[in-house]
C-alpha cells in the first residue's frame, strides 16, 4: 500500500446493520483516482445503474478522505462526501467539508466509509479507530445539527477528540438543498447530500482516531508541505498575480474583507433585484464586527488560514448569542441578504439558524427571496402565505418559513419544500420568471452576473451547480496555469479557456483531502501539491503534469456519469431567467451574459474535446484514460 493511504474503505450496510473492511485497490488504480471525489466517483460508476434514484436503499452514500488528509499537508481537513444527485437527478453529487471529522476518520485507519440500505429505525455510525458500531439514534432525530453533536459527544464521553458529522431536521425531511455539518463551523451543502443521508435513517458519524498515516518520505512532505503553507499568505511579486484566496480570507473570513464583494456588485441581496442595496448590507456587516462582535477564527485541521469563526454579540437583543459561521460569504447572503435583511445581528441569527437544521442558505435563500419578491411585487397576498407577511427584512418571516420547510406545515411546508422548480412552477409565471437556479439546484451566491467566467463555470459544472470551475473574474488570480493577471469581466472570449484550466485544478484538489482555500490561487500549488503526492506515497515520477490530468479525468468522469443517468444537451441551459438578467444597477448594468452564453458553452466543448452536444469524444475518453465508460 503506498503512502499517505490508510489502505482501506468502511463499508456499511444500514439494512443489515453490518460493516466489513474493504481493502483499497492497487497503485495503479490509486494512482489514476486518488482519492476523495475520483475514487468516489469510481464507485458511483461500477455501482450504481442509471435508473437508480439518489435515495433508493442501494445507491451509495461516501464520506471520502484523500491520501494528503490528516497529514502536515496544509488544511489537510477535506471531507468529500459523494452521492448520487438529489437536486439534479442525472449529476453526481460532491460537497465539501473540513474541521476535524476527516482527519479523525484517517487516523482511525479508513480512507472513507462507503454507506448503503437503509435502516429501519434513527441510527448512528461510531468509529473509534478499529472498533465500529451502529447505535440508535432514536433519541436525536428531530435535532438540531448543534444539539445532535453536543448529546452524542456527551453519549461517547469526550467532548474534545470526537469529531460529529451529522444531519438536522432538513436532512432528516429529505429536503432539496439539505446539508451535512460537522465540528460546528463547516458543513457540505451540494447535491442534497443531507436529504441522502437522511434516507438512509443515518443521523449522524461520530469518529474519533489516534493513528497518524505513514508517509514514504516524512521528512521531504514536511519540507513541501511548510513551503505550500508559507505561499498561502504570501505577498505576491509584480507580475505573480493577486493574493490568494486563503490571504484574504485568514482568520475571520468575510468579517474583514465582506466590502469587496459589494464593490465589485457581487452580493446576492433581495433575489438579485437590487445590486446597490448590497453596499449597505456589507458595510453594516464588516462595521458590527469591528465594533460589537468578538469574532473568535476557527481553524480546521492543520490549518493556518481559519477563515471559519465564531460570532458572539455583545449587545442588542441578541447580546450573549454566538453563531458559528463558515469562511465564505455565501452562507449569509443565502440566510439574510436575499430576503433583504440588513441587520448583522439578525443575519448572523438566521444564518446559524440555517445552519443548526441542516439546510444549504443557497436553495432556501433562493427559495425565500423568489416568494419575498413575489409578495413585494404584490404576486403574493397573505392569504397565499398562510398571513405571513414576506415584506423585505423580516427576520420573524424567514425563520417561520425555514421551521414551516422543515416541519411540512404552511405556505413553506405546501410550496418551498417542493424544490425550486417545482415551488416555481406551483406558483406560476412570474415566479418562473424570478426563480434562481441552475438545473434546480440553488446557485452559489453571490451574485456572478459581474463574473461570467464564474457563471460559466456554474453553469458546465459536472456536479450540478457549484464551485468547480471559477475562472479568474474574481477574488484571485491562478499564476500555476498561466493567469498572473484577472481577466476582463464582460467579454466572452477567453472564458471558456479559463473555466476548463480552473475546473481541472480544482477537481485534482479535490481529490487530495486538502481545503481550496489552501489552493485557490496559491502560487506554486500545483507543482507542490504532486510532489506532496510523490513523496507520501512512493510513486517518484508523479507531477504537475499528471496532477492536472487527473482533474481533466474527473471532468470526464462527472460528465459520463451524467450522460449514462439522462442528461442531454438541452439541460446544459437549463438556467433560470434571472442569472442571465442585465442588472440595473452596480458593475454589470446594461451587460448580460445572455446572447453569448450558447458560443461560450460551445467553446468550453471544444477546450474539453467534447462534440457540440457534450459528448466526450472517444480520443478525449483515450486522452484521460476513460476509454469505453461511454
Amino acid at each position: 500500500m503506498p503512502g499517505g493511504y490508510a489502505g482501506q474503505l468502511l463499508r456499511v450496510d444500514l439494512t443489515k446493520g453490518s460493516w466489513e473492511n474493504d481493502p483499497l485497490l492497487d497503485d495503479s488504480i490509486l494512482r489514476k483516482y486518488i482519492g476523495g471525489i475520483g475514487l468516489a466517483m469510481r464507485i458511483i460508476l461500477d455501482e450504481t445503474t442509471a435508473d437508480m434514484k439518489a435515495t433508493d436503499p442501494d445507491a451509495p452514500f461516501m464520506m471520502m478522505n484523500g491520501p494528503l488528509t490528516g497529514t502536515a499537508a496544509p488544511s489537510s481537513s477535506n471531507l468529500a462526501i459523494v452521492s448520487l444527485n438529489y437536486d439534479t437527478p442525472y449529476a453526481v453529487a460532491t460537497g465539501h467539508s473540513h474541521g476535524y471529522w476527516a482527519a479523525y476518520l484517517k487516523h482511525a485507519g479508513y480512507d472513507g466509509i462507503v454507506f448503503k440500505g437503509k435502516a429501519d429505525k434513527p441510527v448512528y455510525l461510531w468509529v473509534d479507530d478499529d472498533k465500529i458500531e451502529i447505535r440508535d439514534a432514536s433519541h436525536i432525530w428531530g435535532k438540531d445539527t448543534r444539539e445532535t453533536e453536543r448529546l452524542v459527544k456527551r453519549e461517547l464521553g469526550d467532548e474534545e477528540k470526537i469529531s460529529v458529522a451529522c444531519i438536522g431536521p432538513a436532512g432528516e425531511a429529505m429536503l432539496h438543498g439539505a446539508s451535512v455539518k460537522n465540528d460546528r463551523n463547516h458543513g457540505a451543502h451540494k447535491g442534497g447530500i443531507g436529504a441522502v443521508m437522511g434516507s438512509k435513517n443515518l443521523k449522524a458519524v461520530a469518529v474519533r482516531g489516534t493513528n497518524m498515516p505513514i508517509l514514504h518520505d516524512a521528512n521531504g512532505f514536511a519540507d513541501v508541505a511548510q513551503d505550500w503553507d508559507n505561499k498561502i499568505t504570501a505577498e505576491r511579486k509584480d507580475g505573480e498575480g493577486s493574493p490568494a484566496v486563503g490571504s484574504l480570507l485568514k482568520e475571520g473570513g468575510i468579517t474583514k474583507i465582506y466590502t469587496y464583494v459589494a464593490d465589485e456588485s457581487m452580493i446576492g441581496c433581495k433575489n438579485l433585484t437590487d445590486p446597490n442595496w448590497g453596499a449597505e448590507y456589507a458595510q453594516n456587516f464588516v462595521d458590527r464586527a469591528a465594533a460589537d462582535w468578538t469574532v473568535t477564527p476557527k481553524e480546521s485541521y492543520n490549518c493556518s488560514i481559519a477563515c471559519s469563526y465564531d460570532c458572539t454579540v455583545n449587545s442588542g437583543k441578541f447580546a450573549g448569542f454566538t453563531a458559528s459561521m463558515c469562511g465564505g460569504g455565501e452562507n449569509i447572503e443565502g440566510a439574510a441578504a436575499m430576503v433583504g435583511i440588513s441587520d448583522p445581528d439578525e443575519a448572523l441569527a438566521l444564518t446559524d439558524y440555517f445552519d443548526g437544521m441542516g439546510i444549504d442558505s443557497s436553495v432556501a435563500g433562493a427559495l425565500m427571496g423568489m416568494c419575498f419578491e413575489l409578495y413585494e411585487r404584490e404576486l403574493l397576498s397573505p392569504q397565499d402565505t398562510g398571513g405571513l407577511e414576506l415584506t423585505w427584512g423580516n427576520f420573524d418571516a424567514a425563520m417561520t418559513l425555514i421551521d414551516q420547510m422543515c416541519t411540512g406545515e404552511g405556505f413553506g411546508g405546501r410550496v418551498l419544500a417542493k424544490g425550486l422548480k417545482e415551488a416555481a412552477s406551483i406558483l406560476g409565471a412570474p415566479a418562473e420568471a424570478c426563480v434562481l437556479h441552475i438545473r434546480g439546484g440553488g446557485i452559489n451566491l453571490h451574485d456572478w452576473r459581474p463574473a461570467w467566467s464564474v457563471l460559466l463555470g456554474q453553469v458546465v459544472a459536472g456536479a450540478g451547480v457549484c464551485w468547480q470551475g471559477p475562472g479568474v473574474d474574481a477574488w484571485t488570480t491562478e499564476p500555476d496555469i498561466g493567469y498572473t493577471e484577472f481577466g476582463k469581466p464582460f467579454v466572452p472570449e477567453g472564458k471558456a479557456e479559463a473555466v476548463a484550466k480552473t475546473q481541472a485544478k480544482k477537481l485534482w484538489e479535490d481529490c487530495l483531502g486538502v481545503c481550496w482555500f489552501a489552493c485557490w490561487g496559491v502560487k506554486d500549488v500545483v507543482p507542490n501539491s504532486a510532489k506532496a503526492i510523490a513523496l507520501a506515497t512512493g510513486w517518484d515520477d508523479f507531477d504537475a503534469d499528471e496532477a492536472i490530468a487527473a482533474g481533466e479525468r474527473m471532468i470526464n468522469m462527472q460528465r459520463i456519469i451524467a450522460l449514462k443517468r439522462g442528461f442531454t444537451a438541452a439541460d446544459e441551459f437549463d438556467v433560470s431567467d434571472r442569472l442571465l438578467e442585465a442588472p440595473t444597477e452596480g458593475q454589470a448594468a446594461g451587460k448580460t451574459i445572455k446572447p453569448h452564453l450558447e458560443r461560450m458553452v460551445h467553446d468550453y466543448y471544444g477546450e474539453m474535446g467534447w462534440d457540440n452536444s457534450g459528448r466526450p469524444s472517444a480520443e478525449a475518453l483515450e486522452r484521460v484514460g476513460l476509454s469505453g465508460e461511454l
